[in-house]
């Protein structure tokens, strides 16, 4: 037993109890707080143990009561008490001297920081305590039953900032990063889910290429791209099931069995979106990518991840297997501006998706995951190993027999320069044909989006005969010609107002010259002359030739040419500016037959506005209209003037020029169909028939351009004047313009700035050469194996029906009794009145060798009407009709035809 104090107690201090507070209480202090002693101890009463309370437990921090001095506490003690509590302590110590106690801990040995360290009492030997410890027993222990924590925590539990931590606060995150995880993700899930639409299979209108067709439907013009690339849609039934397969196999194998997204593909994609890669996304399933591409777009978000994954989630239900993969197959990228399977088809293998082989499919499933990158012509090595990778996953799934997959070599494909040339690519002629559809499409109220995502059939009213008549015309004719002549010819069926030919340049993307404004020349004295018959000049009016002198300028013929005083059809044929000008000038009410002639030219067809042009057409700024009008002054658009001398060939009656005849969205919905258009009665139809009357020799006349069979024609060429100086007398533009009942053409040639315009020899050209040569191929080629028609025979006009058989005045037999009185025809004097030509410079008069004058008439076959014969002869069919499209006697057969 270990010594006793003095009293023969516990060696706790003098008193030999706990030391305590003054009253007994916790030895904190009034306000409770935690008093240490240097060893991180409690420091304890100096009476005797804690005070009870009346249960006998505790009282950890009693009250201060009145009085108490904290002297010894009265509670007794025996000897069996005194016994049990010296054994306690004895065995405390034993416990402290074990090896490998704490440091700090004082009833461990070799602790510097306690007494006597390494050595023990004397037995009845009494070691200096400090206040508030105890001699022997066990550590002193804090209030409330809390063990002390100094000296690296004695008790055993481990640090003071681990049992201090407040673990509360782990717990709570915990609970936050388990919500953000799973709970908010799953409930976000599950309400986008129940709120989300997803459309039925065919309502998602995806951009698809619109393709031009000739009137014969089969015939491809030109396709019309959207901006998100070529793309024609087929039906499941159009896929071969091996290219199908093929698909799959490169892309999402288990897609007839997976729930249509891909829970790994998105675990990928919410840690490559937090790590900031631009890679994130992948790994999706082909109902993800079809969504992707369709539906949300291909931003690196996790927002639009979810809701793809949502999409996926729903469509997967509510799509069959094959209608998604339709659609993903119509919508995905292949690379070279196509999308969707069968634009791809077409790009790399020229054919439908209905022949493709299994090696054909396997090369274009493989193209999927780099449409550009895995393009056999830039990366063929690539290309190669995942075409294998999509055959031996063909295989492995069970649909490619191993023998036959050992057998199959790598297609071979096209190359683009072939797909960016071809015909219908736009770049060529026909591409001037497609913008012209597209202003059709936009004035019929067809929109863009509708031209982009409905695969419009556009039907044209191009005839694929004509169209490479016209070709062939102006590229044999031009062979050879000069490298700077730029060429267009129009060709439109005067029934209908559809243009059956077109050609506009060879740079498909560059000017239209069959669109762009030029002055007319010669070609429009035809307007001139149908107003004259409106007004009822007929054609046997005559008027002189000689000289127009107005303000200054001199109007003359070219190569000095003139009939003297001639019918104005005669002049029609042999293009006398001075007979047209006095035409014009002979109009009633005076000076009003340059507007009258204007007003015509709209009649038949030439438009008010021109898109690009400034004010209206036919006239001045200041809305007044020269005289040079009858003479091709102004200018207009070769399109346009051909539609004029179609609304001519139709008797008068005018249609819209118009290339679209029907639209037909894929899925069979019609947007436009024209039917059998009504046209409309511009001029009677004795006004149109009896200028085709006049007009029938000149295709003859001009060079012998007759068309082939002795088909009928009306026709009239046309040059404007160049400029002044070394180059006056060259002509800038060259024109011929004729028809048939049933295809009126137009052809000019020029230049893209003002230029003399010659021939491959240097000299000038004229609308009888270059341009009749094309006129008469374009004609000739576009008509052939059609029957022969006939124009109708024109009404009587003032008494005469058609042109004369006459073109001068009746000039009597030398021999003639001079005293029988003479019969002169009427005829518009010659002497000029107001006359202002702006920009139609003077043509000098020259001499033409080529002409010889008429022989004198035989008595017996008289050039003009007899003495007392009436103006008008009577036609047996038609009485006081006289027959016409007779060409008038005298003239010099195969002159060339000027202005």
């Amino acid at each position: 037993m270990p010594p006793r104090g003095p009293q023969g107690g516990d060696p706790r201090g003098p008193q030999g109890g706990d030391r305590r507070g003054p009253q007994g209480g916790d030895p904190r202090g009034p306000q409770g707080g935690d008093r240490r002693g240097p060893q991180g101890d409690y420091p304890r009463r100096p009476q005797g143990d804690y005070p009870r309370g009346p249960q006998g437990d505790p009282q950890r921090r009693p009250a201060p009561r009145p009085g108490d001095t904290g002297a010894q506490s009265n509670m007794p003690m025996d000897d069996s008490t005194r016994r049990v509590m010296g054994s306690l302590s004895e065995a405390v110590a034993q416990r402290g001297q074990r090896p490998g106690g704490r440091p700090g801990d004082p009833s461990r040995p070799g602790d510097p920081n306690r007494p006597g360290a390494g050595s023990r009492p004397a037995t009845g030997s009494q070691r200096a305590v400090g206040p508030g410890q105890r001699v022997g027993g066990p550590p002193n222990r804090p209030p409330n039953g809390r063990r002390g924590t100094g000296g690296g925590g004695g008790d055993g539990r481990g640090p003071a900032w681990l049992r201090n931590f407040k673990w509360k606060y782990v717990r709570r995150a915990a609970y936050v990063f388990f919500a953000l995880l799973i709970i908010i993700p799953s409930t976000v899930f599950l309400v986008a889910y129940n709120t989300v639409s997803v459309p039925r299979p065919g309502d998602l209108k995806n951009s698809q290429t619109a393709t031009v067709l000739a009137a014969d439907n089969t015939t491809v013009i030109s396709k019309i791209v959207p901006p998100q690339g070529n793309r024609t849609d087929v039906t499941i039934d159009q896929i071969p099931p091996h290219v199908r397969n093929a698909v799959i196999a490169a892309e999402d194998r288990s897609f007839y069995t997976n729930p249509g997204f891909s829970v790994g593909g998105f675990a990928r994609a919410f840690r490559d979106n937090l790590l900031g890669k631009e890679s994130a996304g992948g790994g999706s399933t082909i109902t993800q990518q079809y969504v992707k591409n369709a539906m949300v777009g291909n931003e690196h978000s996790l927002t639009r991840k979810m809701h793809e994954l949502v999409i996926s989630a729903k469509m997967a239900r509510s799509w069959s297997k094959d209608d998604i993969l339709v659609a993903y197959l119509n919508t995905i990228p292949f690379g070279r501006g196509s999308f969707g399977i069968d634009a791809a088809a077409h790009v790399y293998f020229n054919k439908k998706v209905q022949d493709l082989t299994v090696e054909e499919g396997a090369m274009l499933a493989a193209t999927i995951q780099q449409p550009y990158g895995l393009d056999p012509e830039h990366n063929l090595k690539g290309a190669q190993e995942r075409w294998n990778y999509v055959l031996d996953g063909m295989v492995s799934m069970g649909n490619l027999p191993s023998a036959d997959r050992a057998k199959m070599q790598y297609p071979e494909v096209r190359s683009s320069a072939d797909v960016d040339n071809e015909p219908g690519s736009g770049t060529g002629p026909e591409g001037h044909i497609k913008t012209q559809v597209m202003n059709e499409l936009s004035a019929a109220g067809i929109t863009d989006t509708q031209i982009s995502t409905l695969g419009l059939q556009i039907t044209t009213t191009i005839d694929p005969q004509a169209q490479q008549a016209a070709l062939d015309a102006v590229h044999k004719y031009s062979d050879g010609e000069r490298e700077d002549n730029r060429y267009a010819v129009v060709s439109i069926d005067p029934k209908t107002g559809g243009v059956k030919a077109y050609y506009g340049g060879e740079n498909g993307v560059g000017l239209d010259y069959a669109n762009s404004p030029e002055q007319t020349g010669s070609t429009a004295k035809v307007w001139g002359l149908a107003t004259n018959l409106e007004l009822g000049k007929p054609l046997s009016e005559m008027y002189d030739s000689s000289t127009v002198n107005d303000h200054g300028i001199q109007i003359t013929n070219v190569e000095g040419e003139g009939c003297g005083t001639c019918t104005i059809a005669q002049a029609l044929k042999m293009s006398l500016n001075t007979s047209f000008i006095r035409m014009e000038m002979a109009m009633q009410p005076a000076n009003s037959g340059a507007q009258k002639i204007a007003d015509m030219a709209h009649k038949l067809g030439i438009p008010e506005t021109i898109p690009g042009m400034e004010g209206k057409t036919l006239q001045n700024a200041d809305g007044g209209v020269n005289d040079g009008v009858v003479l091709g002054e102004y200018t207009v658009r070769p399109i346009d003037i051909a539609s004029t001398y179609a609304t001519i060939a139709n008797s008068g009656m005018y249609h819209a020029v118009h290339f679209v005849q029907k639209v037909v969205a894929a899925d069979g919905q019609v947007l436009l169909d024209r039917g059998t258009p009504t046209g409309e009665q511009r001029v009677s139809a004795a006004v149109a028939d009896n200028v085709i009357d006049a007009m029938r020799p000149i295709a003859g006349w001009s060079n012998h351009h007759d068309l082939a069979g002795g088909r009928p024609s009306g026709a009239k060429t046309g040059t404007t004047q160049y400029g002044t100086g070394g180059d006056a007398g060259a002509d800038q533009d060259a024109w011929m313009i004729g028809f048939t009942p049933s295809l009126a053409t137009a052809v000019w040639i020029g230049h893209d700035t003002p230029a003399p315009l010659k021939t491959a020899s240097g000299g000038p050209m004229y609308g009888s050469q270059l341009p009749s040569d094309i006129w008469k191929a374009t004609m000739d080629g576009a008509l052939k194996g059609t029957p022969v028609e006939q124009f109708p025979k024109p009404a009587a006009i003032a008494g005469q029906a058609g042109v004369p058989s006459w073109s001068t005045p009746y000039t009597p037999p030398a021999t003639q009794n001079p005293l029988v009185p003479q019969f002169v025809p009427s005829m518009v004097p010659g002497p000029p009145g107001p006359f202002g030509l702006p920009g139609v410079p003077q043509v000098t008069m020259v001499p033409n060798p080529a002409w010889t004058p008429a022989p004198a008439p035989d008595p017996n076959q008289p050039s003009g009407p007899a003495p007392g014969q009436p103006m008008a002869t009577t036609d047996p069919a038609a009485p006081g009709a006289a027959p016409g499209g007779n060409p008038a006697a005298g003239t010099p057969p195969g002159n060339r035809n000027g202005r």
